[in-house]
C-alpha cells in the first residue's frame, strides 16, 4: 500500500527549518498550486521570511507520514496579542485525511504558546477546501489586514483563541 494511502501510518508534525530542503520542496510545490488558481499579477502573497518563524517569534511545521514530508504550515507573531497562520498547505496525494486540520491545531498551539490570543489568516476565494477547514475550526471572516488590505482576491479570517 503506498505511504500516502497507508491510513495506519502515523503522522509526526514537528518544527522545521524553513530552508530545509522539505520545507523549500513543500513551499515550492504551495506556491506552483497558488500561481495556477490565481494567475493575475499581484494576486499572490508567497513571503515569509525565516527570522518570522524563528524561536520565539513563530513556527515552521512540516507534517510526516512514513517519513515523507505531506504538508507543512507557519505562524508569526504580528504583535504581542496576535499571530498569523501563513504556508498551510497539503500534498495532493495526502488531501482527505485532517492533515491540514491537524496541521492547524497544532499551529494554534504554537501561536498560544507565543502569548497570542487572537489568530488570524488570509485565503482566497479559489480556494474552497481552506476556507472549509479554516470555518469548521472555527475561523470568521474580518476585515482584509496588512498586506492584504485592497487585494480583490484575499478573504481574511480570524479566530479568539
Amino acid at each position: 500500500m503506498n505511504a500516502l494511502t497507508d491510513a495506519h501510518e502515523p503522522l509526526v508534525i514537528r518544527r522545521a527549518d524553513i530552508s530545509q530542503s522539505d520545507a523549500q520542496s513543500l513551499i515550492a510545490a504551495l506556491n506552483a498550486e497558488l500561481s495556477a488558481r490565481y494567475p493575475e499579477p499581484g494576486a499572490t502573497h508567497f513571503r515569509l521570511d525565516a527570522d518570522e518563524v524563528a524561536e520565539g517569534r513563530g513556527a515552521f511545521l512540516v507534517a510526516f507520514l512514513a517519513a515523507k514530508p505531506v504538508g507543512c504550515g507557519a505562524v508569526r507573531r504580528i504583535d504581542s496579542g496576535m499571530a498569523e497562520i501563513k504556508r498551510m498547505y497539503v500534498v495532493p496525494g495526502a488531501r482527505g485525511r485532517s492533515i491540514g486540520r491537524r496541521i492547524l491545531f497544532a499551529l494554534e498551539d504554537e501561536a498560544r504558546n507565543l502569548g497570542a490570543t487572537r489568530l488570524v489568516l488570509e485565503t482566497g476565494g479559489r480556494q474552497p477546501e481552506a476556507l472549509a477547514l479554516y470555518a469548521r475550526a472555527g475561523f470568521v471572516r474580518i476585515p482584509a489586514f496588512g498586506e492584504y488590505v485592497g487585494s480583490p482576491f484575499s478573504i481574511c479570517m480570524e479566530k479568539i483563541l
